[in-house]
């Protein structure tokens, strides 16, 4: 008779002894040890290569969680708040601060005598306005802008050339021309000279000006009609941009910014110059404004404190 085997020998399972866990672990580490001396001694198969191929991962593993969560690693430091810019200048800046109180609106005498009392620098500075307008400048009718002759000048040596015909270049050169030249003139801007501040051209050469818009441009020096460095008369535009002639435009916040000449002019020159500005601002106001238009003005100079003057001028 065929022998009976248990229900208990069938539900059995395998019991490993220590001594075959110690030979299973002995494979492994054998194996281990063959995988290494597979290693090449040299290329992307060496230990080294693989080593900085392991050290690059965990760089870059660490560089995500930093990019992700920047606070996870570095401790929150506290920030300290940001000292008045009044605090941050120097010891003659604080001294001529003292002499002006930020809290009245001077007349434009006082104030332009304040102005050229507390220029801090030792150099001739420069005499500025800032005049915020009550306009918006997305408008075509409310962008304000001119061009004026300051009377006292601009303190500034300006170079000017003239691109004209022969028998227009001789009475630009009386009328003070640095540089007068006709189809010559080309040549200096074909090979990148530009050696001057302002470029008056007669309307017949502006045509040949136009390959060179790419070079005068952004420089702001191509000629504009706007500007009057495009004109039959160059003579005079050259006694114009010799005897102080600016050009001002409200910037995207509604202000302007203009230069009015130096501390050096002295308070009286100073205000013909600042009077001209201000009519020619008062000129340009929009015929359908019904707010205030002159919001704020203030006179300052290059690294000095500004100065604010009474808007009903």
């Amino acid at each position: 008779m065929a022998e009976k085997t248990s229900p208990k020998a069938k539900t059995t399972k395998k019991i490993i002894k220590p001594k075959e866990e110690k030979a299973a672990k002995n494979s492994e580490v054998k194996t281990e040890v063959e995988t290494d001396l597979k290693l090449a001694k040299a290329g992307k198969r060496s230990s080294k290569a693989i080593e900085e191929k392991e050290l690059k991962i965990a760089k870059e593993l660490k560089k995500q969680t930093e990019t992700t969560d920047p606070d996870a690693t570095k401790p929150k430091l506290k920030q300290k708040p940001a000292r008045p810019k009044s605090e941050r200048k120097g010891k003659k800046y604080k001294q001529a601060l003292k002499l002006i109180d930020k809290t009245l609106s001077y007349s434009l005498d006082d104030a332009l005598n304040l102005i050229t009392k507390t220029s801090p620098t030792k150099f001739d500075a420069t005499v500025e306005l800032h005049i915020r307008l009550g306009v918006d400048p997305k408008h075509a009718d409310q962008n304000i802008r001119d061009n004026i002759v300051l009377p006292s000048g601009t303190g500034k040596t300006i170079k000017v050339a003239v691109f004209a015909d022969d028998k227009d270049l001789a009475s630009a050169k009386k009328a003070g021309a640095d540089i007068a030249l006709s189809d010559s003139f080309l040549e200096l801007l074909d090979k990148n000279k530009i050696d001057f501040d302002v470029l008056i051209s007669t309307p017949s050469h502006m045509p040949k000006l136009a390959k060179y818009a790419k070079l005068l441009g952004p420089k702001g020096l191509m000629p504009n009609p706007k500007k009057g460095t495009v004109t039959n008369d160059p003579s005079k535009a050259v006694l114009d941009a010799k005897g102080g002639k600016v050009e001002y435009k409200i910037d995207s916040s509604g202000i302007i910014h203009l230069a009015i000449g130096k501390v050096s002019f002295g308070s009286e020159k100073l205000k013909l110059n600042a009077e001209t500005v201000f009519e020619s601002i008062k000129a340009n106001k929009p015929s359908n404004l019904k707010l205030n238009y002159i919001l704020s003005v203030f006179a300052t100079t290059a690294m000095g404190p500004s100065v604010q003057i009474d808007k009903n001028i």
